[in-house]
């Protein structure tokens, strides 16, 4: 009989099982890869952005969902508490743009074995490459029964399997079950972190090219759900880059609620876009359109924005009318991105939605209607944006459970 069986070994699991055997429980971590930590070791482009050190207010602005949810939590276990027992585990960590916090060797590998050594340290026995198929109530605790044969007995079990965003780290929904077959609800799972789809095919001809220093805005009605600066990608799906994987974690249901537009020229206001146009149309009186416009864009995107302007893009500049050139400077502020949808959920860097946090006590990370079953990381339905505050997510609820 164990104090307390641990399924899933990733950034939640880990943390849940070092503290439960800090505090004197016999713990079992149950782990159906053959490494722990396998998602970790791909965050960061594989130098592994643990945490970001944006202070508490800031973090909860960071969580598109249920960010109160978090708040005991968090405050149980912090970003300072993260770089703390990593340093003590002998992996120093150090603060990049952003406040993303990265383990000074840049080699996520350091920081799942600084985490593995600090559980067998603390006397965690691992089980790698076991499959657990149910998790069910029994006399004292609970029976863990294994897809290989055999039933394990724990007084308490934690639940750290991830979500099913990049199912070949072992994040295959394996949780959802064990909180269905316990009574507890699970919420609607969807791609978050992920590139968007388009329906139109001009941005195919325009796949691999990055626009940097650029806004994006998108509005449900006339609120402005998101509106942010940075880097885009178009691809043959869509697009993608930073700004628009994080539009993802922000987007509603319905991607036919949202109205999504490019500011090619966030630094300049309408006016000053058309004042400029003329400077160049006059410069250039002789030039076609598509020429002049590479002094505002790639030369890449110059045809196919003037295209979509429905302006030809060999017309000369001196043979563009006045209403023309005005919708191009409107285009420049504000062109349409028609947004449809998300890839598949498989190429989410998270999963939105899992279990219901109503059916969870905040503080613990303990089912409500079982007790003694928690709950922790990426299979709850809290999901937050990049730089590294997924991980504290993690780290934070993991913390909760195994402390509980």
């Amino acid at each position: 009989m164990y104090d307390v069986i641990i399924i899933g070994a990733g950034a939640a699991g880990m943390m849940a099982a070092g503290t439960a055997a800090q505090n004197g429980k016999k713990v079992l971590v149950i782990e159906k890869m053959e490494k722990a930590g396998r998602k970790i070791r791909i965050t960061g482009k594989g130098r592994c952005n643990v945490t970001n050190v944006a202070d508490i207010d800031d973090f909860f602005k960071q969580i598109p969902r249920n960010p109160r949810f978090l708040n005991a939590a968090a405050r149980q276990f912090t970003h300072e508490d993260v770089t703390g027992l990593l340093e003590m585990l002998g992996t120093p960590t150090k603060v990049e743009r952003g406040g993303r916090v990265f383990p000074e060797s840049d080699k996520a590998s350091d920081v799942t074995r600084a985490l593995d050594r600090g559980m067998r340290d603390a006397g965690v026995v691992i089980s790698l490459n076991t499959q657990v198929a149910h998790v069910r109530q029994a006399e004292g605790g609970f029976d863990v029964e294994l897809t290989q044969g055999g039933t394990l007995r724990a007084k308490s079990v934690i639940v750290a399997t991830g979500g099913v965003s990049y199912p070949s780290t072992g994040s295959t929904g394996d949780g959802y079950l064990f909180a269905k077959e316990n009574g507890l609800n699970v919420t609607k799972l969807s791609a978050s972190l992920v590139g968007l789809t388009m329906d139109e095919k001009w941005p195919t001809l325009l796949q691999g090219l990055s626009l940097k220093n650029v806004r994006i805005t998108a509005k449900v009605g006339k609120k402005t759900i998101y509106s942010e600066l940075g880097e885009m990608l178009f691809t043959h799906f869509g697009v993608s880059g930073p700004l628009m994987i994080e539009l993802s974690s922000h987007a509603p249901e319905d991607f036919s609620q949202m109205a999504v537009t490019l500011d090619m020229k966030p630094g300049m206001t309408e006016e000053q876009v058309d004042l400029r146009l003329q400077r160049d149309f006059a410069e250039n009186i002789r030039k076609q359109l598509s020429s002049v416009l590479t002094g505002l864009m790639p030369a890449r995107m110059a045809p196919v924005f003037a295209k979509l302007c429905g302006v030809d893009a060999d017309t000369p500049v001196n043979q563009v009318t006045r209403e023309q050139r005005l919708a191009i400077g409107r285009a420049l502020k504000a062109l349409p991105l028609h947004v449809v949808g998300t890839r598949p959920i498989e190429e989410a860097i998270v999963t939105r939605g899992g279990v219901d946090v109503l059916e969870i006590t905040p503080g613990t990370m303990m089912s409500k209607k079982t007790p003694g079953l928690f709950f922790a990381g990426e299979v709850l339905d809290v999901d937050a944006v990049t730089g590294g505050f997924n991980l504290q997510v993690a780290w934070s609820t993991g913390y909760a459970a195994g402390n509980n």
